[in-house]
């Protein structure tokens, strides 16, 4: 079974709830997870930032932190995506789309980071974005991958 919840300490971005729950399960089906456990966190950019420092050591907002929960190999497939929901909404004015289109795609870009993908080098981006376009594309959405 595939747990999906939601945790969002931020009032700046309204959310649909039921949208970015079904994005998360429409990647890890599709990706064969038979069992996880993830937590989609939406945070406003002081806790983004905070995290994005402390793990990363990044001294600036980001859009998406995945905090992989279960070790390689495991039956269950447990993690946290967190979202910096101020950070979507800037780059959604600026691409010219709604603030929860890019946050879906947040959520499908970190749930994929769950199932093991990489952007850390220009082949393994490639194959991220075009794995972002699949699952937009299946849940009737537009490509908003940049990519």
């Amino acid at each position: 079974m595939i747990r999906v919840s939601v945790a969002s300490p931020q009032e700046v971005v309204p959310l649909d709830y039921q949208a970015l729950k079904a994005a998360a399960q429409a990647v890890l089906e599709g990706e064969g997870v038979a069992e996880a456990k993830v937590t989609l966190a939406f945070v406003d950019n002081a806790h983004i930032h905070r995290l994005n420092k402390q793990f990363l050591d990044h001294d600036e907002p980001t859009d998406v932190l995945t905090f992989p929960y279960s070790p390689k190999g495991s039956k269950k497939l447990e993690g946290e995506v967190v979202i910096g929901a101020e950070v979507a909404r800037e780059y959604a004015a600026d691409r010219g789309h709604e603030v929860g289109l890019e946050l879906l795609l947040y959520v499908v870009h970190g749930c994929l980071h769950l199932c093991g993908y990489t952007d850390t080098d220009p082949k393994s981006e490639k194959q991220m974005r075009a794995k972002e376009r699949e699952y937009l594309g299946e849940l009737g959405l537009p490509d908003v991958s940049g990519g």
